[in-house]
């Protein structure tokens, strides 16, 4: 019986959702308990930085056996219109915030650039993000943020691309910026990428609004790999119906390359074209 009810407990698994803390954040896993939630419901969460508003973006399932929910947070509740209020007045609360750091970052002639303020539920604490290339000293502007805002200062660094992700702004493409309207978590990008699309090697092109790679040359990049690999080699030697020779470049999304001829005209040729080399 005591082996029946402990496998019975071990069946019993925790239901969770993933929430995310802004329009295009990281998703975070937290336990359901017993609240009926649903996608793009508002709810309350504990995060490090204190009490914060969150939204749904899974709906309750079964946590996965590998999963540790040991230490996981629970979902406090749901949004009230009391607490939609207290929002309001917190979106008040930071622009003045903002505005106040502005000018103390003048005053003090610090080498950083504001992006965000953020106050917790409780209007205790205010996180100030920034951006800046070098290591700062803002000992001075906490001190005088605290006495001037009576609340609990946290700054917080982030990188050129979570700038853009939450300045927002309109790519060369004409859409909006991936980051800020659908990406919720940055990859690794690399010169690579733009090399295997055969794409020029043009900082000023490659370069997206936070002057760092574009992340869209990531979303090709993994078929521009599969279809290469049918293609020869660039600089190997090939049979052609058209002439024998060696492989100048690719054509990637047509699947043809192109073949310098022993008299140094270029072909351009299918993989059809292309014959078996003979044995010796």
């Amino acid at each position: 019986m005591q082996d029946s009810e402990g496998l019975g407990e071990l069946g019993d698994r925790p239901r969770i959702v993933g929430v995310s803390l802004s329009p295009t954040g990281h998703i975070h896993s937290y336990l359901s308990g017993e609240l009926a939630l649903r996608r793009h419901d508002r709810v309350l969460v504990e995060t490090d930085a204190g009490t914060c508003f969150a939204t749904i973006e899974t709906e309750p399932h079964d946590a996965a056996l590998t999963l540790d929910t040991a230490h996981m947070r629970s979902i406090l509740r749901l949004v009230t219109d009391n607490d939609l209020g207290v929002e309001e007045e917190n979106l008040r609360r930071e622009m003045t915030a903002r505005r106040t750091c502005l000018e103390k970052i003048w005053f003090y002639r610090l080498a950083m650039k504001l992006v965000n303020a953020q106050y917790t539920y409780d209007a205790r604490k205010v996180i100030f993000y920034f951006v800046a290339e070098e290591r700062v000293d803002f000992r001075d502007l906490v001190r005088d943020l605290a006495n001037t805002l009576h609340v609990r200062i946290e700054m917080k660094q982030i990188g050129a691309r979570d700038e853009s992700k939450v300045t927002g702004g309109v790519g060369p493409c004409g859409r909006e910026l991936c980051c800020s309207s659908w990406l919720r978590d940055f990859e690794a990008v690399t010169v690579k990428m733009a090399r295997e699309q055969g794409l020029a090697l043009n900082p000023s092109r490659l370069a997206g609004m936070c002057g760092r790679l574009k992340c869209c040359l990531r979303y090709e990049y993994a078929t521009y790999i599969e279809l290469k690999r049918a293609l020869p080699a660039i600089g190997k030697q090939v049979e052609c119906v058209k002439g024998d020779g060696k492989v100048l470049r690719h054509n990637t999304l047509k699947q043809t390359v192109v073949i310098q001829l022993a008299d140094g005209a270029q072909v351009e040729a299918t993989l059809d074209d292309l014959v078996e080399k003979r044995a010796e």
